[in-house]
């Protein structure tokens, strides 16, 4: 079955957004992010924010071109019974995978397919990845329709206290840093992955996690070291309109 692409013109494609929010800045923040980055316009994504609607059923996706999913400062994918969503999500992901439905997850959203494919996350208390990182790629990115093109190493906003350190079966490693995977591809299905964030740039960490200091720094010393150090992530950010023009309306080369 080959993965659906898209017959419409790039202004009419709809997008469904799985956003894993509580803050309601952030909320914003982040479909502003994700539409810039995609190259299209918040108009074109519809929102399923799994704190207002922690139950749903994978048909949702059915009458959209493309499912993005974001990071979250305010969930663990480790803790179904305080993140009841977390199943359903989980599901939604699969389903993405049986129907080939274009797909990109971040952060949180690439823990969650990790959990959803049967693979193992583990959280770190302490000397987490924060800021903007260098992340190698693999042999298998120099033919992938995503990172064939990247320079290797490149930076990303990577800001996360649990990982993924191996990529579940059937699945092909992309990226990585020492401590954990960051990206991978599922075999034979338009769907990818990245522990880093390709929808956030230099600014938006500033912003955001000026914001989520209290979860992620120790003091505010700590805080503008990260922040002073972090750097412009161009190559990061070109993945999500990548994903756009070579997966969701064209076929990639490989799939």
């Amino acid at each position: 079955m080959p993965h659906r692409v898209s017959n419409k013109p790039r202004e009419a494609l709809r997008v469904l957004l799985l956003q894993i929010r509580n803050d309601s800045v952030t909320r914003l923040e982040e479909l502003t992010s994700f539409a810039t980055f995609c190259g299209l316009n918040e108009e074109q994504f519809s929102v399923l924010n799994v704190f207002d609607q922690p139950h749903f059923e994978p048909e949702v996706i059915d009458k959209f071109d493309a499912v993005l999913v974001g990071g979250s400062s305010d969930a663990s994918v480790l803790e179904p019974i305080d993140y009841p969503f977390v199943p359903d999500a989980a599901a939604l992901l699969r389903y993405c995978i049986d129907i080939k439905m274009p797909t990109f997850c971040s952060c949180f959203g690439h823990q969650l397919a990790v959990v959803a494919l049967g693979g193992e996350v583990i959280r770190d208390e302490t000397d987490y990845e924060m800021g903007t990182i260098p992340i190698s790629l693999t042999a298998a990115a120099q033919t992938d329709p995503l990172f064939h093109d990247t320079t290797n190493p490149f930076y990303a906003v990577s800001v996360h206290r649990e990982r993924a350190p191996q990529i579940p079966e059937n699945c092909t490693l992309l990226a990585e840093t020492a401590p954990c995977s960051h990206s991978f591809k599922v075999n034979n299905a338009p769907f990818w992955t990245t522990q880093f964030h390709p929808e956030v740039d230099r600014q938006v960490l500033i912003d955001r996690l000026s914001l989520y200091a209290h979860k992620y720094t120790q003091n505010s010393a700590q805080l503008h070291a990260v922040l002073s150090s972090a750097v412009e992530t161009p190559e990061s950010n070109a993945l999500l309109r990548k994903f756009i023009d070579r997966v969701v309306l064209a076929a990639p080369a490989n799939a």
